[in-house]
């Protein structure tokens, strides 16, 4: 029998990077929504108040911290922070990412590569692995990794974040076999195009309307409809899912 207590995060804890804007601001806003206590990472100090504001008025416990999480010396002691103010975290989301278009591989520079990589991939591994510690400790948890349609997608324009994302892919299967012993599930969703104030641009481009065409939906996605998928996954009604991925493109990816 299903019932809405499946989805009660109340009493849980919950870290969601990149979540001062975009879909991290909506993943965090339906996190606090559903009870958790909702910490974010973000670098622009500004937004991460403005975001903060509004998980406080929800009426949970909230915290916004600075962070680059390509810094990953200051990982550690930013995650404990949370952890001292709220709690052990319970729910990872991994969101904090960036794109370049550089064009392809014939114009991308080594050092683009590097610095996309760090930023959408090897952050997913160092706040994984610290955040993990604690959970295999207490013998749960819930790990989130958002991807793209990049992960399944080639892109000749965006080489580094296409095999990023792909990566996140494949890491998030790893870390589900690895972890499923310790009552941890982890799992990823896709995001297909979105609204957000980094695909501005685009959506009002002739590209755009390609994007809507190409989409069974027809229309693009909006930050707030990932506040439901997380929170399911979020959630002991997903207690037996580990490894999956979930696409949320309005039916991009089967069109």
């Amino acid at each position: 029998m299903v019932s809405t207590e499946q989805f009660d995060l109340s009493g849980k804890v919950a870290l969601v990077t990149g979540g001062n804007g975009g879909i991290g601001r909506g993943i965090a806003l339906g996190l606090a929504g559903a009870g958790a206590a909702v910490a974010i990472m973000g670098r622009n100090e500004d937004k991460n108040q403005s975001v903060l504001a509004e998980l406080e008025a929800i009426g949970g416990t909230a915290m916004a911290l600075v962070v680059d999480v390509t810094a990953r010396d200051t990982l550690p002691d930013a995650v404990q922070a949370v952890a001292n103010e709220l709690g052990d975290i319970d729910i990872l989301v991994n969101n904090a990412g960036r794109a370049h278009i550089s064009g392809g591989i014939l114009k991308e520079t080594p050092e683009d590569w590097d610095a996309i990589i760090d930023n959408q991939l090897n952050s997913v591994f160092m706040l994984s692995k610290i955040v993990a510690e604690s959970m295999a400790a207490r013998n749960f948890g819930k790990i989130i990794n958002i991807g793209s349609m990049y992960s399944i997608f080639g892109s000749s324009l965006v080489p580094s974040y296409s095999a990023a994302k792909g990566g996140v892919i494949q890491l998030t299967k790893s870390m589900a076999v690895e972890l499923a012993e310790y009552n941890i599930q982890v799992n990823a969703i896709l995001p297909g195009w979105i609204s957000t104030d980094m695909t501005t641009d685009i959506e009002a481009s002739e590209m755009g309307d390609v994007i809507v065409a190409r989409t069974p939906a027809a229309r693009w996605g909006r930050a707030d409809e990932f506040a439901g998928p997380v929170v399911f996954l979020a959630s002991s009604a997903s207690d037996f899912i580990t490894g999956a991925s979930l696409r949320v493109d309005g039916g991009y990816s089967i069109a």
